[in-house]
């Protein structure tokens, strides 16, 4: 590929543009028209494959919707209830604040979809809860959020599972049952790391919720508890698309919030909205902009180049996977996840459908290297959320995080050397792949 060819042009040109600050996928969409121009072909092709792209894909209504259960879930008491409902199991144990937040984490993952939302939603409330009396080093509470928020996109449902979904045609409800053994393994990583950290550092015990609460606390959560199982359940009995749960279950988290626990005034409601609009429109320009690079690259003929390449390399199913992992965690410390899985990962997918790896497995591995990349030093984007919330530098952060990242990173290796790990469920469930 010449340095002087329409491609190398508009890639440097959308370099540029993202390094001035031009949103990348507006910088996408500007080198893509570029390319047209300077390749000669139809500029009108932008629009058409914008507009093809985003209208036909009936999978990419469950972004938004997702995004607004999550919104919806956090401005009510559900998130409170929850917390309460996690301190009455597991916080009666040495650590057991730090337990709570890996155990909410876990519920909170089949809810919202999203890392930030997990993160922006029970930060500050754990966070002020962890750090109250000096129990946890600040830096350390704001750690445990930003790995543990990790787990919320693996375990079902996950906008980053719906958008592989979309780049890969891979089914999205297997892919969800795809990602529920390897979430509860990462979550029992953390809860080890966060064990071992307590007999270290000697956090403190908690003072125990009576069992005759129990019944009470579990009684007042169970609502929100049994979002996942709604949303879930519609999903695998068929009664519902993933796209029509996404709906189900802002419907739910609204009804919830406003009718039973009567903690929604308008005003939260209309912000709300308004906030899950604002990150849609922010994720959907990036799906466009993926859309009409993507064409460029496919006139290129660059996937099925890079197969070639690999086939002159000779590599394996799990050497290929190997790479895949390696390139992926470099990119997550540069990238922003969406930008990987819409534009990095179609240029990947034919060479491992050429050696023959299940696209569920390759799925699952895929979101689990770009939600690491999420805590990964310099662009962890959780990090810098955390920073915000508990004001501290994000050195210190990063200094907690690591003990867990190479925890995460095992459980990884173990998800890409064992495909079973992730379709033994999907499985037993009728999947064939």
């Amino acid at each position: 590929m010449s340095f002087a060819s329409p491609f190398s042009i508009a890639i440097v040109v959308m370099t540029a543009l993202a390094f001035l600050g031009l949103p990348i996928g507006h910088a996408m969409i500007a080198g893509s028209i570029l390319y047209l121009w300077i390749a000669g072909l139809d500029l009108g092709t932008a629009a058409e494959q914008l507009l093809n792209g985003m209208f036909t894909n009936y999978v990419i209504l469950a972004v938004p919707l997702f995004i607004l259960a999550a919104e919806l879930m956090n401005i009510g008491s559900m998130t409170e209830r929850l917390l309460n409902f996690c301190n009455a199991i597991v916080g009666r144990f040495r650590g057991g604040l730090a337990q709570v937040n890996v155990v909410q984490s876990i519920i909170f993952a089949g809810m919202s979809g999203s890392a930030i939302a997990d993160a922006a939603g029970t930060g500050k409330m754990m966070q002020n809860m962890m750090t109250a009396d000096g129990k946890y080093r600040a830096s350390y509470a704001a750690a445990l959020t930003a790995v543990t928020s990790v787990i919320g996109p693996i375990i079902p449902p996950s906008i980053p599972m719906i958008l592989f979904a979309l780049v890969s045609d891979a089914s999205i409800g297997y892919l969800f049952l795809g990602g529920v053994i390897p979430g509860l393994l990462m979550a029992g990583a953390q809860m080890g790391i966060v064990a071992w950290g307590a007999r270290r550092e000697n956090f403190p015990v908690e003072k125990p919720a009576p069992l005759r609460d129990l019944p009470r606390i579990t009684w007042q959560a169970f609502p929100s508890l049994m979002m996942p199982v709604v949303l879930l359940g519609g999903i695998y009995s068929g009664i519902t698309t993933p796209t029509e749960a996404a709906a189900v279950a802002a419907a739910y988290a609204l009804i919830i919030s406003v009718v039973l626990y009567r903690s929604v005034s308008f005003r939260d409601f209309y912000r709300s909205v308004l906030a899950s609009a604002r990150t849609s429109a922010s994720i959907g320009m990036l799906i466009a902009g993926a859309l009409v690079f993507n064409y460029v690259v496919t006139v290129e003929n660059i996937p099925e180049g890079i197969k070639v390449l690999l086939a002159g390399w000779e590599l394996s199913p799990v050497g290929f996977l190997i790479l895949v992992n390696i390139l992926l965690l470099l990119l997550g410390c540069l990238l922003e996840g969406t930008t990987i899985l819409l534009v990095i990962v179609p240029v990947l997918i034919p060479a491992a459908q050429a050696l023959g790896i299940d696209m569920v497995h390759f799925g699952i591995v895929v979101v689990v290297n770009i939600m690491l990349g999420l805590i990964t030093p310099p662009y962890g984007l959780l990090l810098f959320v955390m920073t915000r919330i508990a004001e501290v530098p994000i050195r210190d952060i990063v200094k907690d995080t690591l003990p867990f990242l190479w925890a995460m990173i095992a459980s990884l290796a173990l998800i890409t050397f064992f495909p079973e790990v992730v379709l033994w469920l999907p499985r037993q469930m009728g999947y064939g792949g």
